[in-house]
């Protein structure tokens, strides 16, 4: 688990309009979301982890064990879901489900990149994140 610990900064997109389009985010913030560039980390003490992130709202840090389902909100409209994220090996996948529909963030760790894939039920498409090892 190399990537523990350490900071990545975002680097570019593919697809990220088309998603936030599927889950109804509003036009007005999609591009201001497009041109976001946040950082994200990944710490760990004892068994729980906690996931560092930066929203469009402020910075969030997500504290979990791996496999063990827990009450989140998710969305620019904080919408209540069951997460279960699962760090296995090199990559972190984290599901969620809400009366929306069902998702999942899949974040695998390859030398200093990070790669976030971003599915949804409903929608057919993959939004690609992809960030570099600070």
């Amino acid at each position: 688990m190399s990537f523990l610990n350490k900071t990545y900064t975002f680097v570019k997109q593919e697809n990220l309009d088309a998603f936030l389009k599927s889950v109804g985010f509003p036009d007005d913030k999609i591009e201001k979301a497009l041109k976001f560039t946040p950082e994200q980390k990944v710490t760990k003490d004892g068994d729980t982890y906690t996931l560092h992130t930066q929203g469009l709202e402020g910075p969030k840090e997500t504290k979990f064990k791996s496999g063990v389902e827990f009450d989140d909100v998710i969305g620019f409209d904080k919408t209540p879901a069951k997460v279960t994220i699962v760090v296995d090996g090199n990559t972190i996948t984290q599901t969620f489900k809400t009366d929306k529909g069902n998702g999942s963030f899949k974040r695998e760790y390859v030398g200093d990149q990070l790669i976030i894939s971003v599915t949804r039920q409903g929608w057919e498409g993959v939004a690609k994140r992809y960030y570099k090892a600070a």
